[in-house]
């Protein structure tokens, strides 16, 4: 349907801006809303597989995703001030270099699972091929739980030989990323992916939980960002994608640097959760209210 052929046209947005962006600079209003916008609507259309899971039928596997709680919500801009405050202390008092490596290396491993997971379709229509590989295997993670979740990882769960090749694929890119020095585009594919994965994935549940979360970190970013240096200070010192980074030259100043204007990865993920919740509150009632008028027009 025209859905179907607006999601592609928003992929190749994503993909034909960034491709754009190393040859030509771009301006950066122009830049943005047109990237952020085309995340935004793959990443929210892409959220509609959770509504199957109202559908799913006995023996048939509940679709992947994460539902925030009203206590996580409440909390939520708490943990965020305790992690980002406790990574500006790392940043002033123990360098960049370290966190950096740390850092570089958790997002290493999380961000070749998130382009595995954004490429993988496009591998499978391209092979023609959705069997199940048959692996089960597990790897277990030193990382603590709300950081990496439950320990081990399955890995072996429904492992195409589409995710195969996309894992490889990934898995060469995020190495080329931490051994070349860690190259804006590449970190733009990273934090592209994260963003989709991040929306496509995870449900805030009610209005209610949506409207607590987003009100906590309105004052939240207040504080951080116009209150303090904190934000600004680690979003520039973190060497990492946790930002989507808009080059404002094609040439290089005199330490070799672009200059670059950035937008951090949570002021598009945490407005795309909302967003998507809309559009899955606004299909279902469309299906509710179809089914209603088939009923009357039977």
């Amino acid at each position: 349907g025209s859905s179907s052929v607006l999601l592609i046209a928003s992929y190749l947005t994503i993909v034909g801006i960034w491709a754009a962006s190393q040859v030509v600079v771009i301006p950066y209003v122009v830049h943005l809303m047109i990237l952020v916008n085309a995340i935004m609507y793959a990443g929210c259309h892409e959220s509609m597989h959770l509504l199957k899971e109202h559908d799913v039928k006995e023996g048939e596997e509940k679709p992947e995703k994460d539902v925030m709680r009203k206590e996580d919500a409440y909390q939520f801009p708490l943990v965020g001030s305790v992690s980002l405050f406790s990574l500006y202390l790392a940043v002033k008092f123990l360098g960049t270099e370290y966190v950096n490596l740390l850092i570089g290396g958790y997002f290493g491993l999380v961000g070749c699972a998130a382009v595995t997971a954004t490429i993988s379709p496009l591998v499978g229509l391209a092979l023609k091929s959705k069997k199940d590989m048959g692996w089960q295997w597990e790897l277990k993670h030193p990382f603590p739980e709300w950081i990496g979740g439950p320990s081990p990882w399955d890995l072996g769960a429904s492992f195409t030989l589409a995710d195969f090749v996309a894992f490889i694929g990934s898995a060469t890119t995020c190495i080329y990323y931490l051994t070349q020095g860690k190259p804006w585009y590449l970190n733009n594919v990273l934090g592209i992916c994260f963003c989709l994965q991040g929306i496509a994935r995870f449900s805030l549940g009610t209005y209610k939980i949506g409207a607590i979360l987003l009100v906590g970190l309105f004052f939240y970013d207040i504080f951080w960002v116009f209150g303090t240096e904190v934000m600004v200070t680690v979003a520039k010192n973190l060497d990492g994608p946790i930002k989507i980074l808009f080059p404002k030259s094609l040439e290089r100043d005199e330490d070799g640097k672009l200059p670059m204007s950035l937008l951090g990865l949570g002021d598009i993920v945490i407005p795309g959760f909302f967003i998507a919740l809309l559009l899955r509150f606004d299909a279902h009632q469309a299906s509710v209210n179809k089914k209603v008028i088939d009923v009357h027009a039977s």
